[in-house]
């Protein structure tokens, strides 16, 4: 008999400085309104493609603190952190958890993902293409830059993206 991961089983904490730390399963997400959901849609056949609920709709229901000026990004299962500007993320991020209809499973990096609408080439900012975080578990609200262990030099980063496509 095939094993399938579950996807009411898969959650997303959000905490840190925030007035109601939440966790949502996989199936709030889907249930989520209409006009929180959105498709991302990327260029050259990339994997980074899903339907999810927009950063700012979970945002709104955990309700950042004024002094919160980072997210961190946490994906538990590679251990693969990354910190931006909340400001700068806050219209562009995107929590996944289907492609075309179908729940994502590990094979494409599920059953969360975050993808950020318009990244821009990786070492060109914070939203860069690493940031785009697989097998995401948590975000965590912070007043400065959190754990970020997107690879610093040339070939680590080679290294990173040739385990993505793999």
């Amino acid at each position: 008999m095939m094993s399938v991961e579950p996807s009411g089983g898969a959650r997303l904490r959000i905490d840190g400085l925030v007035e109601h730390a939440r966790d949502f399963e996989v199936d709030e997400l889907a249930a989520m309104p209409a006009g929180a959901h959105v498709r991302v849609a990327a260029e050259g056949g990339s994997k980074r493609v899903g339907e999810g609920v927009e950063l700012v709709a979970l945002l709104d229901l955990v309700q950042p603190r004024p002094e919160a000026t980072h997210l961190t990004l946490h994906a538990d299962h590679d251990d693969f952190h990354v910190s931006v500007p909340l400001v700068e993320v806050r219209g562009q991020g995107v929590v996944a958890y289907e492609r075309d209809g179908v729940r994502l499973d590990r094979a494409t990096g599920g059953p969360i993902r975050f993808l950020i609408r318009d990244p821009s080439a990786c070492h060109t900012g914070e939203l860069d293409e690493c940031a785009n975080v697989k097998y995401l578990s948590r975000l965590e609200l912070t007043a400065r830059k959190g754990r970020d262990t997107r690879p610093l030099d040339d070939a680590a980063h080679a290294a990173l993206h040739a385990q993505d496509h793999a």
